[in-house]
C-alpha cells in the first residue's frame, strides 16, 4: 500500500504533495432528456480528503461514476495527474490507480474476508493465468507476496478475527469495512468512497472515521469521499464541493460552506429570499 512509498509523492506521478491530481472541467451528464450533472468544474489535490455533498439526487454518485469511468460525460473533461481522460473506462482507472467503494455494498459474499480483499490484488498480479493455475513456481511466490500485502490490510483495519468468515454472515458495518480493505488492496493513489459509512451506528462510524483519517494521513491515500453526516464530512474533510440538482452550489473549507446560504437552502428545502 501507500504505506510502503514515501507519502509525499506517489511512485511514477510526478504530483507532489498539495499539486492538482485530478480536475474535473465543465463535466455535463444527460441520460435521454435527464440531466443527472450539469458543467461542474471542481478539483482534488493530492493527499487531502475531498467530501462531495449535496441532497439526495443531487449527481453525487453520478459525479463518481464519471470520475472512474463507468460514465462518460456528454460534455467536459476528466484530467488525471494533468492528463485528459475523457473515455477512460474502469478497469483503465483502476490500473492508474483510482478505486473506490459503492453505496451498496459489491463483496463476493459467499467468498471469505481473505479472498475478498485478494481480489483487490488482481491488478497486480504479474504471472500468467497458467502459471496462475498451476499454483507453483514463480505463481505460488507471487500468490504469497500479495497475500502478505493483504495480511498487512487485515491487521491495519482490525479485521483478523473474521478473516476466514463469508462476508455475507458479517454484520453490515464490518462488510463496509471488508470493502475498503478490498480498495486499499489496490493500492490506490486515488481512493472514491461512495456513502462509506450509510447504515452504521455510532460506534461504527467513529471506526470508520478513524481508518479513513488513517489511510489518508499515515498512507498518504487522496480521498475523495461522498457522505451524509455532516458531523463526519466537517470533522474529515479539508475541502467540501456542494452539488443540488445536478449542478455546484458551493466549493471551499468545510467551515465556509456550513455557512453558505446556497447549502442551508438546499439541504432545508427551503428557498433563499432575497
Amino acid at each position: 500500500m501507500n504505506a510502503f512509498v514515501e507519502p509525499a509523492t506517489m511512485p511514477g506521478s510526478g504530483v507532489a504533495k498539495g499539486e492538482v491530481l485530478l480536475s474535473v472541467a465543465n463535466v455535463s451528464l444527460a441520460f435521454g432528456g435527464v440531466k443527472a450533472i450539469t458543467n461542474i468544474s471542481f478539483d482534488i489535490r493530492k493527499g487531502e480528503i475531498r467530501a462531495i455533498i449535496g441532497p439526495n439526487g443531487a449527481g453525487k454518485t453520478s459525479m463518481l461514476n464519471v470520475i472512474n469511468g463507468f460514465y462518460h460525460p456528454q460534455e467536459g473533461t476528466i484530467t488525471w495527474r494533468g492528463k485528459a481522460r475523457r473515455k477512460m473506462k474502469p478497469y483503465e482507472a483502476a490500473s492508474h490507480g483510482i478505486a473506490r467503494t459503492f453505496q451498496n455494498v459489491a463483496l463476493f459474499k459467499g467468498m471469505t474476508t481473505l479472498d475478498n480483499i485478494m481480489t483487490g490484488r488482481g491488478l497486480s498480479m504479474k504471472k500468467n493465468f497458467l502459471w496462475q493455475c498451476l499454483h507453483w513456481g514463480p505463481a505460488l511466490k507471487e500468490e504469497i507476496d500479495h497475500r502478505h500485502r493483504v495480511e498487512e490490510i487485515i491487521d491495519f483495519l482490525e479485521i483478523q478475527a473474521i478473516r476466514k468468515t463469508p462476508v455475507g454472515r458479517l454484520p453490515y458495518g464490518l462488510q463496509k469495512r471488508v470493502e475498503l480493505a478490498r480498495a486499499l488492496a489496490m493500492e490506490p493513489e486515488l481512493l472514491l468512497l461512495d456513502e462509506p459509512m450509510a447504515g452504521m451506528n455510532l460506534e461504527e462510524k467513529e471506526d470508520m472515521s478513524r481508518f479513513i483519517l488513517d489511510v489518508n494521513q499515515q498512507f498518504g491515500t487522496t480521498i475523495a469521499l461522498i457522505e451524509h453526516d455532516m458531523g463526519v464530512v466537517m470533522d474529515l474533510s479539508d475541502r467540501v464541493v456542494v452539488l443540488d440538482y445536478g449542478r455546484k452550489i458551493a466549493d471551499g473549507m468545510p467551515e465556509d460552506v456550513q455557512k453558505n446560504q446556497d447549502v442551508i437552502d438546499a439541504y432545508l428545502g427551503v428557498p433563499h429570499e432575497e
